[in-house]
């Protein structure tokens, strides 16, 4: 029996999406100890809406959106952008980049049980309990919270990051209904528009009484890659991907997600990693394994 070409470069194309965004959440650490987070969310959502300017124009043979069309993309950008940055800020600010890639990879259980509801996907055994394990990886951790002398952070700080999960599955699923009729990069930039729109009031009242001269050069720099890696680099690479790779073997890569996540935290942060967090993120990382692996397929 023949066996399947291995697309290396599509792979290596997941694999770096996945890094990158695992790379923000956890750098996104240093950036809000410089910035207050609306100000961080209003410059990240200026930068890449910049960056994203030749991605606004409707292609030759795309249809006009209709108001179907726009009012997903306007819940797309206050669930996905909007809500995701303000959440995953003012809880990585609160807790820790570790705390932060254990509770991502509950991300693909969230997707899972949203598609059941909204869009009427069956959710099988297998997947099921990969749910369950990125459950029991996130309830391990608020348990090792409240055992920490220090409380291992703030309880609401963990509650924004499941709020912030909540908000990118929500950013999915609404995205498979709208890939059906809009470019995934006129996506990107209108959802993108939307968010600096909805958080440019909160920003500029931060802005106003925020000394920008007190903010060293390396941020600055943190900050671009931030914006770029957020809004602009992660959509193209995964796109890439997807064109020559299934979605659901696609879904395996986000395990990496969590990973880079907490490597940022121990390794560049210096946060640390006990047992207790190491057995909580495993936990959650074989949930999403098992619920994203692709299946055996009849021959």
């Amino acid at each position: 029996m023949k066996r399947e070409a291995i697309p290396w470069l599509a792979y290596a194309s997941l694999s770096a999406s996945m890094v990158l965004v695992g790379s923000y959440v956890g750098l996104s650490k240093l950036l809000v100890a410089s910035f207050p987070v609306f100000l961080l969310a209003w410059l990240r959502f200026g930068i890449a809406a910049v960056a994203m300017l030749g991605w606004i124009k409707r292609r030759a043979g795309e249809a006009p959106l209709s108001m179907h069309d726009r009012k997903l993309l306007f819940w797309e950008s206050f669930l996905g952008n909007f809500l995701f940055s303000i959440c995953m800020l003012f809880g990585v600010a609160a807790t820790s980049a570790v705390a932060a890639g254990v509770i991502m990879a509950g991300i693909p259980a969230a997707v899972a049980v949203l598609s059941r509801v909204f869009l009427g996907e069956r959710i099988v055994p297998r997947v099921a309990w990969g749910i369950a394990l990125a459950v029991a990886g996130v309830a391990l951790l608020a348990l090792s919270r409240q055992s920490e002398p220090s409380g291992g952070g703030a309880w609401w700080g963990y509650s924004m990051l499941v709020a912030a999960a909540v908000c990118e599955a929500s950013y999915v699923v609404i995205g498979k209904r709208l890939t059906g009729t809009v470019s995934p990069k006129r996506i990107s930039a209108l959802i993108n528009l939307w968010g600096l729109a909805l958080v440019t009031p909160l920003g500029l009242w931060q802005a106003t009484r925020f000394d920008f001269s007190a903010v060293p050069l390396s941020i600055w720099w943190l900050l671009l890659f931030y914006a770029l890696a957020a809004s602009v680099v992660t959509v193209w690479l995964w796109m890439q991907g997807l064109r020559q790779v299934p979605a659901p073997r696609a879904g395996a890569f986000s395990v990496l997600l969590p990973l880079a996540a907490t490597a940022v935290g121990v390794l560049f942060l210096h946060e640390p990693l006990g047992l207790a967090q190491a057995l909580a993120l495993g936990l959650a990382v074989a949930g999403l394994l098992l619920a994203t692996w692709p299946q055996r397929l009849p021959v």
